[in-house]
């Protein structure tokens, strides 16, 4: 009988011995699968030429950036259309990620109650448009898929439950409110910003939170217009007092302003937009020319209220926006300074239009015989904003700069995000613990 109990008891041990090799197992092919992903081509990429129109945005609001608080009851939207049609399986999964969108080491399930993958299941084909598409939209989290970690997060969809076969990531930040934040706008007193860049100041109330080491344990990133290209990454802080921690050195808190975003309508294509000079239609598709466009003029500035950057899917014909809008093929020129290319560079169209330079379609090619920049993009109904900006490598890193072709004006109206990562001592991945968004021109004081 003892000896009966002892196998019993042994055979238990080797089960569970069993169960948590195969956990391990599972999360490190899941993380070296996500890693390949991340690190190749980072977040935010489409993967599947048929897939457009990826929005992802607070529920009801697509002028919003994919933001939930951890434990609440906030919903994003996911809309996408395959210009394949037909209907096909797609899934999603998240993925858990630090600061600079490396992957978090850590097992699927300690960040995420659920299942580790949902299918998408509400989709309708196109009708009424020359394009057939297939539109797919989801709420998420779904109750089936529920975060349980602040931090960032990279959305993946894929094709028949197949992570290799992915359609497209984007990003997602899950925060947890556990600081009082403080974020301010202004002008920069030095004479070489002064009239061209914004400065920062942030302020840090941790009273009720101990951080021990914020040089090593907080970790600040500030986001113009939800770019994450030009984003500023501060790490030391430029004061620590008890309860207080201060960041606003002008030598690495500022950041060139910009002008505000030039517009596109193409809400209809019936009734064309005030920027749209011709166009030629068939009876399969339509293409619409816009203006040409010439660099703007240094210290010239004018107001006029912009979407910064973001675009709207909607219509003007009284039709459904999500599967009854059309596409059309749109033809951007720009014509440079005397009609010389730039030395340097590449030019391309920025916004969320083109996933701010990521879609190939947005480089654009130099016609030295017009002596003009020429793209075409497929885009939706809508109204759209863009800018152009130059594509190149500046110590060793890949930027884009707006600065040529559309000039910086301090007075510029842009939205400002500001995200405060800590990582606890020996932690395996940072939290998001703070989120603070203002205009810079309508926001300006310490909150």
């Amino acid at each position: 009988m003892f000896a009966y109990k002892c196998t019993n008891q042994l055979l238990i041990i080797f089960v569970l011995q069993l169960i948590h090799m195969l956990k391990s197992l599972f999360t490190i092919l899941f993380a070296i699968n996500t890693f390949f992903v991340c690190s190749q081509t980072g977040p935010d990429k489409t993967y599947l030429p048929n897939i457009k129109t990826i929005r992802l945005y607070k529920y009801g609001d697509p002028l919003t950036y994919p933001i939930i608080r951890l434990n609440s009851s906030d919903l994003l939207e996911l809309h996408f259309d395959d210009l394949e049609g037909g209907v096909k399986n797609y899934y999603y999964t998240v993925q858990l990620c630090n600061a600079d969108w490396t992957v978090a080491q850590m097992n699927y399930f300690d960040y995420v109650k659920g299942f580790s993958q949902v299918r998408i299941n509400n989709y309708k084909a196109s009708s009424i448009s020359l394009t057939r598409y297939t539109h797919y939209q989801v709420n998420i989290p779904d109750r089936n898929c529920q975060p349980t970690r602040s931090g960032n997060y990279l959305l993946k969809v894929f094709l028949d439950g197949d992570t290799n076969k992915l359609a497209f990531t984007k990003r997602i930040l899950v925060v947890d409110d556990k600081l009082n934040l403080g974020f301010q706008v202004t002008q920069p007193f030095n004479q070489q910003f002064f009239q061209t860049h914004h400065r920062f100041q942030v302020q840090l109330e941790t009273n009720n939170f101990d951080i021990r080491y914020p040089q090593q344990q907080v970790q600040l990133k500030i986001l113009q217009n939800y770019r994450w290209d030009n984003a500023l990454s501060i790490t030391q802080p430029t004061f620590i007092r008890q309860g207080l921690i201060q960041y606003n050195t002008e030598s690495n808190m500022v950041m060139p302003a910009g002008k505000e975003y030039r517009w596109l309508n193409l809400r209809s294509f019936r009734l064309l937009g005030d920027r749209i000079t011709k166009q030629q239609n068939t009876n399969a598709s339509f293409e619409l020319f816009v203006k040409e466009d010439l660099p703007r003029l240094p210290r010239q500035y004018f107001y006029y209220r912009d979407l910064n950057g973001f675009y709207v899917n909607e219509t003007i014909d009284n039709l459904n926006p999500f599967w009854n809008a059309d596409y059309a093929k749109v033809h951007f020129t720009f014509k440079p300074k005397d009609g010389i290319a730039y030395p340097q560079g590449e030019l391309i169209i920025l916004g969320m239009l083109s996933n701010y330079g990521e879609d190939k379609e947005a480089t654009m090619t130099f016609n030295a015989e017009k002596g003009v920049y020429e793209a075409t993009l497929l885009l939706k109904q809508g109204y759209y904003d863009y800018q152009y900006a130059i594509r190149q490598q500046v110590n060793g890193k890949l930027t884009l700069q707006s600065t040529i072709p559309e000039q910086d004006a301090w007075e510029t109206e842009n939205f400002y995000t500001v995200l405060v990562y800590y990582r606890e001592l020996g932690g395996r991945a940072d939290q998001l613990l703070a989120i603070r968004q203002i205009n810079s021109q309508f926001n300006r004081t310490l909150q």
